[in-house]
């Protein structure tokens, strides 16, 4: 079988919670194609690494994998992102808790942000504070950004991102970790188990080391913001989403 027929019968043991078999078509697709094409077998490795999550088993050595062949891809002459393949490197390094390896990864990229060509995506802001709210949409609206959907707690969100999910949208969630109904981290973990490459930008007054933040961090989110935030701020965590989107496709 092809790579691609291969990858679909491995999501289907996957959704079956057949995690194992998953993971093990997962990884040794990943394997197969590690010299040839890098950031598929990243790509691999991750969804291997997800099966071993969802099966209470450590993950590691995938994560480990992917972020390797992620930065791996950023030095090859002929690659078409390096910007967004040192940012998957780094939100990977940053799962394995390597914060100084993430950090210079994620410094590299950094320098090479450059101004979003068009803006095609929705945002999706979830914060039960109005004036923040609306903070936000206004800055997204000076970046560029007119689909803009704005939800006060949790569960409106969750609700409102499986609603732009089963219309092929893919939007840039700005995500409030303290809400009234359902915490931020168990919003992206709601989201992320229907969308595992949703961008997710956590936006909170608690430190980044702190457990919460770090928890979530973990989980796949692309950006963090700290209040308060500045115009500058929210842009560079958008530029980290969508080079990071254009990488998956």
């Amino acid at each position: 079988m092809d790579i691609k027929t291969n990858s679909e019968v491995a999501l289907a043991h996957l959704k079956n919670k057949q995690y194992i078999t998953a993971h093990n078509l997962f990884s040794n697709q990943a394997e197969s194609i590690k010299k040839s094409e890098p950031v598929k077998s990243a790509l691999l490795y991750m969804l291997a690494a997800e099966c071993k999550k969802q099966h209470g088993k450590e993950y590691e050595n995938e994560i480990g994998e992917a972020g390797n062949l992620f930065l791996k891809y950023s030095t090859l002459k002929n690659s078409d992102n390096v910007k967004g393949a040192l940012l998957c490197a780094s939100k990977c390094f940053l799962k394995l808790g390597d914060f100084d390896k993430a950090r210079d990864t994620y410094q590299q990229a950094k320098t090479m942000f450059s101004t979003i060509a068009q803006v095609t995506r929705p945002i999706v802001i979830v914060d039960d504070s109005k004036a923040i709210a609306l903070k936000l949409q206004t800055y997204v609206k000076k970046l560029g950004y007119s689909d803009i959907h704005v939800f006060e707690n949790g569960k409106n969100c969750v609700k409102g991102c499986k609603s732009l999910f089963s219309e092929g949208k893919q939007p840039i969630l700005l995500l409030d970790m303290g809400l009234p109904d359902l915490e931020g981290d168990g919003v992206a973990e709601k989201l992320l188990k229907e969308k595992l490459d949703l961008q997710i930008i956590v936006i909170t007054a608690d430190e980044k080391t702190t457990q919460r933040v770090h928890k979530t961090l973990s989980s796949g989110v692309s950006a963090f913001i700290q209040k308060p935030f500045t115009l500058d701020e929210v842009k560079k965590a958008i530029d980290v989403a969508e080079s990071e989107y254009s990488l998956l496709q």
